[in-house]
């Protein structure tokens, strides 16, 4: 008998959720409720590829050896360093026909679930990836269960800029949801460039955020940034620096953020988005190198009394909101190309 959240498949330890198991089982027959993919395309999470791009000093035929054999040991694509793992794009093979899912076969989809938590298979030894960029083409199978949630992907977009969004859908939906709560607040997103960042930031000004900040590290992500159009201002600095970054911020808002969002990709940035957000503020962690302990100790050793949230990557409707600011918005669209481009 198969379980709607997918306890059938987990090997390894036996009792636990799909995405907290080591092991996965991805070849059991397919279950009655149960979907089977036919994957064309990986999107490896931004933490996750460039944890493995530093190990391995870029070369990318041990990247591509290290995500082959995680897949092979775990049934799954769940880097056992930054606990993180990514989405996919393919399409379905096989219904069971008790599945809740809307899809049928041949239909070309995106998963809208972590591939933590996935059941995959790789058949062709990632041969046509070099292993340098965060969107793997591949051959396989993956399955989703009944609780998964899943999206058929919009003819008229690219497949490749389509993965692109999705993978980060759920930052624009919950920022919207947070910044709504304010009246014209003022929002600084830290990685604003990014895939996440610039969908946040677009979905801050369209919910009523007042004045806008995207915080970016270099400055050819600021010049690009500035190009979008997607913030009021663009500054230099680097998250980690807690000082730095709250000066920054203030200096460009006039005052510390109503609402930080988080979406950089490396570990150290949560005391500065506290240090940089008011006093009744909210803070959003969107990035999978999020250490919530040190968020949370930080808060309290720096007396701030902001409210923090983990972005869980769902909200209803946020996939569709997402693919709606890429097609409207064309700071987004044009970030998001270039993106695609460069990968």
């Amino acid at each position: 008998m198969t379980s709607p959240v997918g306890l059938h498949r987990v090997l390894d330890p036996v009792g636990v959720l799909p995405q907290a198991a080591w092991r996965l089982d991805p070849y059991a027959p397919l279950g009655d409720d149960e979907v089977r993919i036919r994957v064309e395309r990986l999107n490896l999470d931004a933490a996750s590829f460039r944890q493995l791009s530093e190990k391995h000093g870029g070369d990318g035929a041990a990247v591509r050896a290290e995500v082959l054999e995680i897949i092979g040991d775990r049934g799954k694509m769940h880097n056992p360093v930054t606990g993180s793992g990514g989405m996919l794009i393919g399409v379905v093979d096989e219904v069971g026909p008790a599945t809740p899912l809307p899809v049928k076969p041949g239909d070309r989809v995106a998963t809208l679930v972590s591939l933590t938590l996935t059941p995959l298979v790789v058949e062709d030894g990632l041969a046509g990836w070099d292993g340098r960029g965060e969107q793997v083409p591949c051959t396989g199978h993956a399955i989703l269960f009944a609780r998964s949630v899943v999206a058929v992907l919009p003819e008229e977009l690219d497949p490749r800029l389509s993965l692109a969004v999705l993978d980060v859908c759920g930052a624009p939906a919950l920022t919207s949801r947070v910044v709504r709560g304010y009246r014209s607040p003022s929002v600084a997103v830290l990685g604003g460039a990014g895939k996440s960042g610039s969908l946040a930031l677009a979905a801050a000004r369209r919910a009523g955020a007042g004045r806008t900040v995207g915080v970016v590290p270099v400055p050819a992500e600021r010049d690009r940034l500035a190009a979008a159009g997607l913030a009021t201002e663009v500054v230099l600095a680097d998250a980690r620096d807690p000082v730095a970054l709250a000066a920054a911020v203030t200096g460009a808002l006039g005052g510390p953020a109503d609402v930080t969002v988080v979406c950089v990709d490396v570990p150290g940035c949560e005391h500065g988005a506290i240090l940089a957000t008011a006093d009744g503020g909210t803070v959003i962690f969107f990035s999978m190198a999020t250490s919530f302990a040190a968020a949370a100790l930080g808060a309290e050793g720096l007396a701030a009394d902001v409210t923090m949230l983990v972005g869980n990557g769902y909200v209803p409707g946020h996939a569709e909101l997402a693919l709606d600011l890429v097609r409207q918005d064309t700071g987004v669209r044009a970030l998001f190309e270039a993106r695609v481009a460069a990968d």
